[in-house]
């Protein structure tokens, strides 16, 4: 029998001890990860229904009082998607499962392209995804009419990075709401991005001036009253308003959702529904122009429309009318 204070006693144990350890450790990851992956997707849903303004105008409450039942019944009239940002179609090119920010971390090579150099970047990042999921929100009597669309936005603030959702009116112009449910900003200053009073004053808030240029930010102090396309600055955070400012103008331009929300627009408006492909556009022809084909140059271009359309134009119709 070895002597307790021998050197291979010691050994013995501390090695015991760390396989003891790394099974407990293993086994719990193994054993925990789908409540973890449950309560990240609940989460993630909570603050789409926070953005959207579901629990005050459904249930008159605010978002953080929800349960988990209200907030999967609330969610029932989300239809999630996702859009190419480089040609502003909707793809099915990525599993359900897709993280855009696990392949931005992982410089994915196809799903991942750099940022322009041409534009201010906001991101703090060189690269950035290139498929985002979005979220469209229908009405609660009557599935086939979108109320609302939802879009993930994220930028450099002073400590950290924001990451949030805006929502957007049926009109893709107008904001429904704007919440962050990530960020390291000091707590008092930057912070107050999460004050529900800052927050109530991005509602009704115009998106583009008449000309079409983003122009949806925070004011240098109090806003203006006669402007629609400003809420108060943060009082002591500059760099964390300007920081919202910048990655909200970007996100909404066309470097960001610009094009997917210029189709949305029109097929919301009664026009043709956004082209859903299976491979990721080319995002330009010889022309110039947006366009999605597959990787072998055959096109793939469906449409699986997002809104019934009560009254489609015929084959026929559409060839007159072009005549």
């Amino acid at each position: 029998m070895q002597q307790r204070d021998s050197l291979q006693y010691t050994v013995g144990v501390a090695l015991a001890l760390c396989v003891v350890c790394s099974l407990s450790v293993s086994a719990a990851y193994v054993l925990l990860k789908p409540m973890q992956d449950e309560n990240r997707k609940l989460d993630r849903q909570k603050n789409i229904v926070d953005a959207a303004g579901l629990a005050a105008d459904e249930l008159g409450i605010p978002a953080s009082d929800l349960t988990k039942e209200q907030v999967q019944e609330l969610y029932k009239v989300v239809e999630e998607r996702f859009v190419d940002l480089r040609t502003g179609d909707y793809t099915t090119a990525v599993d359900d499962d897709y993280d855009p920010r696990e392949a931005v971390n992982n410089s994915d090579k196809v799903l991942t392209e750099e940022v322009s150099d041409e534009v201010q970047n906001p991101l703090g990042n060189d690269i950035r995804e290139r498929v985002v999921r979005v979220y469209l929100i229908k009405d609660f009597k009557d599935p086939s009419v979108v109320r609302q669309v939802v879009l993930p936005v994220y930028g450099k603030g002073l400590w950290s990075t924001l990451f949030g959702y805006l929502a957007l009116k049926r009109d893709t112009e107008t904001v429904q709401g704007l919440t962050f449910y990530e960020h390291a900003e000091t707590p008092g200053l930057g912070g107050e991005v999460d004050n529900a009073k800052w927050k109530a004053q991005w509602v009704g808030r115009k998106v583009y001036n008449p000309e079409g240029v983003p122009s949806l930010g925070v004011a240098k102090g109090p806003a203006p009253g006669d402007n629609p396309y400003l809420v108060d600055g943060l009082s002591g955070a500059t760099i964390t308003s300007n920081g919202v400012t910048n990655l909200l103008r970007y996100w909404v331009s066309d470097e960001g959702y610009g094009h997917y929300l210029d189709k949305l627009k029109i097929e919301l408006d009664g026009g043709e529904p956004v082209p859903t492909t299976g491979d990721l556009g080319t995002g330009e022809d010889s022309s110039g122009d947006s366009q999605s084909t597959s990787a072998d140059g055959e096109g793939t271009e469906t449409a699986i429309p997002v809104v019934e359309r009560k009254d489609p134009a015929t084959p026929d119709a559409a060839e007159g009318e072009s005549k």
